[in-house]
């Protein structure tokens, strides 16, 4: 027998490859096919059942967070400023000084008012002791009457000029302690409005402190709710710079409306221990004036598309994709209610994907350890799974 060429081995070659290549080709797509067929498994946690629910409803009221305790400490007399010894944010306490004012010309009055009333002193003395001298004159006849006249008269004005000297040294005292501006309570230095050589003119703004501990929320409503909104009734509102929802009750009603824009100023308190630390920051919400039942969905589960909403619902089966209608937000839960698309018992997924696809068969698996904590989870498991059996293969 003679020897195959070289030529009749290599197409053997050629042609083996090619049948094993079509066959892994073969067993690829057909792998592939069967994960596209695979059923989604959805637990009890990735998806939420639709029903009644309160919806909390009301008027909206906008404003912004602002202390129940604040300061603007000004001058009272006319100095340079000699130091500041608190920053914007720093911690107070009652009594600490937080500005000084040059005292010197102070210091002089001072010095002169008590002179001035140590003087006074010494002139009562004298004139007391003169009328006692004439008292016992007049007593053995040894002067006359009006002598004795003149001299209460001369001791009744030196008591005046003593009384009005003692003042003139207690007002110069207080303008020397006028000098020393000290926090009034305990809170932050919220704006310094002065520094080291600046001019203080009497009511010139020196310093702001506020307690960071009496935030409330200072809203306005419109004249048209005044009726439904009342001390008690319970507020949810949003802070900007927060993520969070706050809760808070309506203190007080104001009786009078703004002049301008007609809308009536609402006093809000805190409830709980979630508060903001920073004042003047802007918050809107509603006040919870009623409720009423509807059909809830939460946040979550809705995916917006231009001016329409839509959800993936588990219906026979089967994940659909369907348009929905929404109602009012819950100012509470921050919940929708629904109007039409879905009805009571529906099952939708808490979560969707992108990747979703209309009529993509579904399984609802009991939950287990191993389970996957949401229908994001499943989906990526199942396309991991069917990623790694295709290269394996």
């Amino acid at each position: 027998m003679s020897r195959p060429s070289l030529l009749i081995l290599t197409l053997c070659l050629v042609l083996a490859a090619c049948g094993q290549g079509g066959k892994d080709s073969k067993v690829s797509d057909k792998n592939a096919s069967a994960s596209a067929e695979r059923p989604l498994q959805v637990t009890a946690e990735d998806y939420v059942t639709i029903q009644n629910n309160s919806l909390a409803s009301g008027p909206v009221i906008t404003g912004s967070i602002q202390p129940e305790r604040k300061a603007d400490l000004r001058a009272e007399v006319s100095a340079i400023v000699l130091q500041v010894f608190k920053e914007n944010g720093e911690v107070v306490r009652r009594g600490d000084l937080l500005v000084r004012l040059d005292d010197t010309a102070f210091r002089d009055q001072l010095a002169s008012a008590e002179q001035g009333a140590r003087a006074a002193q010494q002139t009562l003395d004298q004139a007391e002791r003169q009328l006692e001298r004439l008292k016992t004159l007049r007593a053995s006849g040894m002067t006359s009457m009006q002598a004795l006249e003149d001299a209460e008269i001369r001791r009744n004005n030196a008591q005046s000029e003593l009384v009005a000297a003692k003042a003139r040294s207690v007002a110069a005292r207080q303008q020397m302690q006028r000098t020393e501006i000290r926090a009034p309570f305990d809170g932050i230095v919220s704006e310094r409005k002065v520094s080291n050589g600046d001019t203080a003119q009497i009511g010139k703004e020196i310093m702001k402190v506020i307690d960071p501990n009496s935030l409330r929320f200072q809203g306005l409503i419109s004249a048209e709710s005044v009726n439904v909104v009342k001390a008690g009734q319970s507020v949810s509102f949003r802070i900007n710079g927060y993520d969070q929802q706050f809760i808070g009750k309506v203190r007080r009603v104001d009786p009078a409306a703004n002049a301008t824009t007609r809308q009536v100023e609402v006093l809000v308190d805190f409830v709980g221990k979630d508060q903001p630390h920073v004042s003047g920051l802007y918050a809107e919400g509603r006040v919870e004036a009623g409720s009423t039942e509807a059909l809830m969905i939460i946040g979550s589960a809705l995916i917006r598309d231009g001016d329409k909403t839509y959800v993936w619902a588990v219906q026979d089966g089967l994940l659909k994709r369907l348009a929905v209608v929404l109602g009012e937000r819950d100012v509470r839960r921050g919940d929708y209610s629904i109007t039409s698309g879905l009805k009571s018992g529906d099952k939708v997924l808490r979560q969707p994907l992108s990747t979703f696809k209309d009529g993509t068969k579904v399984n609802l698996v009991a939950s287990a350890g191993s389970a996957p904590a949401n229908a994001s989870a499943s989906a990526s498991a199942s396309q991991a799974a069917s990623a790694a059996s295709v290269t394996g293969k």
